[in-house]
């Protein structure tokens, strides 16, 4: 039986919690039924040899870590090259311009059906998806929030769904010591650009130390905002308890390092990095923006506080480290929720669904 080809078109490899996910997802796709390829618009980045470690046919359009300038006019060529029965573009550029020659080929071969996502809080806007959603077969978002968002664009249901991600809850599992044992260090692993905050972060930590003298903050990640963040943390009174690691193929030393985890985003979609953290046995703080409220859960897994309000954050992370026993408890409810809810299975076999249903349609 010949299988079907799914090529997920990516701007990059790079550290980052959409390209987890994906190639998470891709390396999971039923081998006997899905031939899975990658085409990525820069050169080699940081996860390419896990990809290929996971049997992902890879291909790059780019030499450098840098977004090849001329990939709109080559994307064609490549495409048809490639010829995939599915396309999913992941982020922004993939999801526009994916879209528009996915449709142009489409409209002369019959094929590739186009799998949009909608995955962080700002993607409605900057995939401009009041407009490109009706060229895509199918869209998947991953919060419930940013499906209803689509469907306020006239996205009909038949071809919009929520799909929630997943965490290896055997790679991601709880350290020793509990969390509470450890130094008072609040861990905040992400992408450092506009959508995070990380700034906001400094700034809760500054009246965390006013009563936690001897906590520490650590930031884990790279990214555009990053000089900025760096410039922000040397100018902070707290700045010799600020610690700053690069992105990592392997954030589970982090969250081992941690008393608690710290996310302080002002848009979101569903976080990779809070559902690593819950299956790692940690208590959350976390700004309420996007699918973080759904995902956190409750008060009995995590701490909630408005986008954008230090002071509400800082109160959040004091009471944490003040009380470590409900600190050790929320973090054993956020494994065993991660455990019970988000395991990959159910997101792998959602999407085969969508795949299977719209390559069948192509070649019926």
């Amino acid at each position: 039986m010949r299988r079907i080809h799914v090529l997920f078109l990516m701007e990059d490899l790079c550290y980052g919690g959409t390209q987890r996910q994906t190639l998470q997802l891709a390396a999971r796709l039923d081998r006997g039924a899905f031939r899975t390829s990658m085409l990525t618009l820069t050169g080699p980045t940081d996860l390419d040899a896990e990809a290929e470690a996971a049997g992902i046919e890879l291909f790059r359009m780019g030499s450098s870590r840098r977004v090849d300038p001329l990939f709109f006019a080559r994307l064609p060529g490549w495409l048809a090259r490639l010829a995939p029965d599915v396309i999913v573009p992941c982020t922004a550029l993939p999801n526009i311009w994916g879209r528009l020659w996915g449709g142009c080929l489409r409209r002369l071969a019959g094929r590739p059906a186009v799998v949009g996502t909608v995955r962080g809080g700002g993607a409605p806007r900057r995939q401009h998806e009041r407009f490109l959603w009706r060229l895509c077969d199918h869209v998947v978002c991953n919060t419930e929030a940013l499906r209803d968002i689509m469907a306020g664009f006239g996205c009909p249901p038949s071809r919009l769904s929520y799909i929630p991600n997943g965490v290896d809850t055997e790679r991601f599992a709880p350290a020793d010591p509990a969390p509470s044992a450890r130094q008072p260090r609040i861990v905040c692993v992400a992408r450092i650009c506009e959508d995070k905050n990380q700034a906001l972060l400094v700034d809760a930590f500054e009246l965390v130390r006013r009563e936690h003298p001897g906590s520490i903050l650590r930031f884990v990640g790279d990214g555009p905002w990053e000089a900025r963040l760096k410039e922000r943390c040397s100018r902070s009174p707290a700045s010799a308890a600020i610690e700053m690691f690069p992105g990592t193929g392997d954030v589970r030393p982090h969250y081992a390092s941690a008393a608690v985890f710290c996310l302080p985003s002002d848009r979101e979609g569903q976080p990779n990095v809070l559902l690593e953290a819950m299956a790692s046995g940690l208590p959350l703080c976390a700004t309420a923006v996007g699918g973080v409220p759904k995902l956190v859960g409750g008060p009995a897994h995590g701490l909630l506080s408005p986008a954008g309000d230090a002071r509400a954050l800082a109160a959040s992370l004091s009471r944490l480290l003040a009380h470590p026993a409900e600190a050790d408890a929320m973090g054993l409810a956020n494994r065993t929720r991660a455990v019970e809810e988000y395991g990959f299975a159910p997101m792998v076999q959602a999407h085969e669904a969508i795949f299977r249903r719209l390559a069948q349609g192509r070649h019926s």
